[in-house]
């Protein structure tokens, strides 16, 4: 997760915490942080007869109510995409939640176990968010934990946790006994507690002027290059939008092709190559959800693309991104079984703080 110019702190466990993350990106950001404008909502990002950009941007703060318009040369999007949850239409999903108002969440609102201390809980979904939340609810509500899923997690390994069963996905909502329905048809009733682990929506309000647009049905950022040029006009661009990767170094990497082609030092393709590239993509990989996974190995292969597009570059100078070796593909390929290890020590694992500590070690090849 390392940026090439920062290291983790020693003490760090093997799995950071939130609170030294935070601590690590406040560490990362300090000689820029006099140019952050915080409790800012940015309104609209518009393009101008030029080309630039017209920001407009309102303080939240309670002394200021002022709206502030600005023009700027370019603009990069990095606000995430975690901010609009997804649910699936289910049938009868909507009236049973107008029967039972408290009953069915998302994992964006999930804050501490303890709110499901001795429910029925139900998780849907078995990605990183699924998998974690439900091992942390497993641990006070009324066992087993059910967990729902469409197709087997690729960050399962071995044998579930006793104390979770696997259910399919959900097909039908009862109101009756506040009741759900699987497809293999089985029913479960009484449910206290049913959290979406399901994703979000791509959303940018603030460019719905665009034409064409980047967002329709808000489950991929439509007219990109490389995921992250606009194609229409690349002096917009977006940062981190692809999912099932590492999203510092990730990051880094792109901000680095970012900053020389904004200044010159790289050059995009004409338009009708940027689309192909779209193109081909979509033919690959379809326009839903999928179209920005980069799931291993593409994501190690893509860090590294970045980085040697990076590097090519005319002129000297800017930062060089991470280029990940053997040992980070090493330790990527087997992400899930260290994940699994760590999770295995209990509270033991807040001691971890090496590959050996979990029981891997990296040898490189001779």
């Amino acid at each position: 997760m390392a940026f090439s110019d920062q290291s983790w702190p020693e003490d760090t466990q093997l799995f950071p915490k939130h609170t030294q993350v935070l601590d690590y990106l406040q560490e990362h950001s300090k000689e820029v942080r006099h140019l952050i404008r915080f409790n800012t909502q940015v309104h609209s990002v518009r393009e101008t007869p030029s080309g630039a950009w017209t920001v407009t941007t309102q303080s939240v703060s309670q002394n200021s109510s002022q709206v502030q318009a600005e023009t700027f040369d370019a603009v990069v999007i990095g606000n995430g995409h975690y901010d609009v949850p997804k649910l699936p239409d289910v049938a009868g999903i909507q009236a049973f939640n107008a029967a039972y108002p408290n009953v069915i969440t998302h994992s964006k609102f999930y804050r501490v176990p303890e709110t499901y201390t001795g429910q029925k809980v139900i998780i849907v979904g078995n990605s990183a968010s699924g998998i974690d939340i439900g091992s942390q609810i497993a641990t006070v509500c009324s066992l087993p934990l059910l967990q729902s899923q469409k197709s087997e997690s690729y960050l399962k390994v071995g044998e579930s946790s006793p104390s979770i069963v696997e259910k399919p996905e959900i097909v039908e909502y009862i109101i009756s006994d506040r009741s759900v329905r699987f497809a293999d048809g089985t029913v479960e009733s009484d449910i206290d507690a049913i959290v979406y682990c399901t994703g979000y929506f791509y959303s940018f309000p603030f460019l719905d002027e665009l034409d064409p647009p980047v967002i329709t049905t808000g489950e991929r950022v439509e007219n990109t290059y490389q995921h992250i040029f606009y194609r229409p006009n690349p002096t917009l661009a977006f940062l981190a939008l692809n999912q099932k990767v590492i999203p510092f170094p990730w990051a880094e990497a792109q901000a680095a092709v970012i900053a020389r082609i904004f200044s010159g030092r790289l050059a995009l393709p004409d338009e009708e190559e940027m689309k192909s590239w779209e193109e081909n993509l979509v033919e690959e990989m379809g326009t839903g959800t999928a179209f920005h996974i980069l799931k291993f190995p593409k994501d190690a292969a893509a860090i590294n693309m970045m980085h040697d597009w990076a590097m090519s570059a005319d002129g000297e100078g800017g930062k060089e991104p991470v280029l990940w070796g053997e040992e980070q593909w090493w330790v990527r390929e087997r992400f899930p079984n260290i994940k699994k290890a760590f999770a295995e020590l209990g509270e033991g694992r807040h001691q971890a703080r090496t590959l050996e500590d979990v029981g891997f070690k990296f040898e490189a090849k001779q």
